[in-house]
């Protein structure tokens, strides 16, 4: 793993304006790091953009990606970029994520996409990856993506996700709760799904919760808490690959920030179980 990948550890939380101000005033001793969505904050100026200065001089911060619209057939937004790269210059931050998918079409769709999983798809993302990996002048992690339907489909899930991140040369996001979703609505197993993820090339994971439609369909919502079983797929990536820098996110339905930080106490104590009994 290149230097990117080695400057966070342990715990993370998604940063969200809504309790940006209670985290400036009081940071939680639990949090090692945090996330932002670049989109968000590339643009702030008055109280917002200095309490977020504030963080970005005390703490340990990621940008995670949510326009670049990687897997898209419209041209690569280059100037977003480079807006990217003096952004994360001016705060320090040193590593960026984003999905497998792609958000617009002739302009903004205002959804992640599933990519078809075909060869061509394969030779097209990747090498809109490695552009951006050139400009930026490090590598990225990408991550899998839930996804509610396959049209066009060549290979497995797996199979396109490990073909992507080998032909791109980048680092993985790995989410554990779309492992889970995805398992779920299209019926495979998870820890198979797990113990063929690209291990050596996990930068960090995200964890979050979902929404249940039906017992055999499961929404990626973010905006629940975390259940069992993904916090057991959590597990089980650690025995199988190490301990890594962990993720809480929470998009909306946001519950008050102690419950957040009770979540985020559970990966600390899976992370320290995992360690114990290695």
């Amino acid at each position: 793993m290149d230097k990117q990948q080695r400057l966070v550890n342990a715990a993370g939380l998604g940063l969200r304006r809504s309790f940006l101000t209670e985290i400036v005033d009081n940071p939680p001793a639990n949090v090692d790091f945090y996330e932002v969505a670049p989109e968000n904050w590339m643009t702030l100026g008055g109280k917002l953009g200095k309490q977020f200065r504030a963080m970005t001089e005390r703490f340990q911060f990621i940008c995670h990606g949510l326009s670049l619209s990687i897997g898209s057939s419209d041209a690569l937004d280059e100037v977003f970029v480079r807006d990217l790269k003096k952004f994360m210059l001016a705060h320090g931050i040193q590593f960026y994520s984003e999905h497998l998918s792609y958000c617009s079409h002739d302009g903004h769709l205002y959804d992640l996409m599933p990519i078809p999983f075909t060869a061509e798809a394969v030779k097209h993302v990747a090498a809109r990856i490695r552009r951006v990996q050139d400009i930026l002048e490090h590598k990225i992690a990408i991550e899998n993506v839930s996804y509610y339907a396959a049209p066009g489909q060549e290979m497995s899930e797996i199979e396109f996700f490990n073909a992507v991140v080998e032909e791109a040369d980048c680092n993985v996001l790995i989410d554990i709760n779309n492992i889970y979703v995805n398992s779920v609505n299209h019926a495979y197993d998870a820890e198979a799904f797990l113990k063929a993820m690209p291990g050596e090339r996990i930068a960090y994971a995200h964890i979050a919760g979902h929404y249940v439609e039906a017992e055999d369909f499961l929404v990626d919502t973010h905006g629940a808490p975390v259940i069992d079983p993904v916090w057991q797929l959590l597990d089980k990536a650690y025995s199988l690959f190490g301990v890594f820098p962990t993720l809480l996110e929470r998009d909306f339905n946001l519950p008050p920030l102690a419950e957040l930080l009770q979540e985020v106490d559970t990966i600390r104590a899976i992370q320290a179980n995992a360690i114990q009994h290695k």
